[in-house]
């Protein structure tokens, strides 16, 4: 195994050097869409994992176990079953809420803000485009 010794050698390494050692490593492809940065770090963080020990069991269970069971709250101003409603550009856009975030064409989203970008193309906070912080313009 041809594994750097030293995880700061990973600043060095291109994206093909990143890409086989993340096969070596999983021996399953890079994620699409995973940056190089992120890249980094998970791999150093496996390397270090590898090198000095994994997580205590304790600790690896709470992880597994997550949060019981018990549905993420979204907003405490936002329950589910209500709706939220924006007009963008001349067509009106209805969201869903759920137990697990949000409903909006036929998709589930955890966050507001992923539909705001699907809406708009562009990075928006998802509270403050559908209204519910600071004044949304658009």
């Amino acid at each position: 195994m041809n594994w750097p010794d030293d995880v700061r050698k990973l600043e060095a390494m291109d994206r093909p050097a990143l890409t086989a050692l993340w096969q070596e490593l999983f021996d399953t492809p890079v994620p699409r869409g995973l940056s190089q940065p992120f890249l980094r770090r998970f791999i150093a963080f496996e390397l270090q994992a590898r090198r000095h020990g994994r997580l205590p069991r304790a600790v690896a269970a709470a992880i597994e176990k997550g949060t019981g069971g018990t549905p993420r709250r979204v907003s405490p101003r936002l329950k589910p079953g209500g709706r939220l409603v924006r007009e963008w550009n001349g067509v009106t856009h209805v969201v869903d809420v759920t137990e697990d975030g949000f409903a909006w064409n036929g998709r589930s989203y955890r966050s507001l803000s992923a539909i705001a970008r699907a809406i708009t193309g562009a990075h928006w906070s998802g509270p403050r485009f559908f209204g519910l912080s600071g004044k949304a313009q658009g």
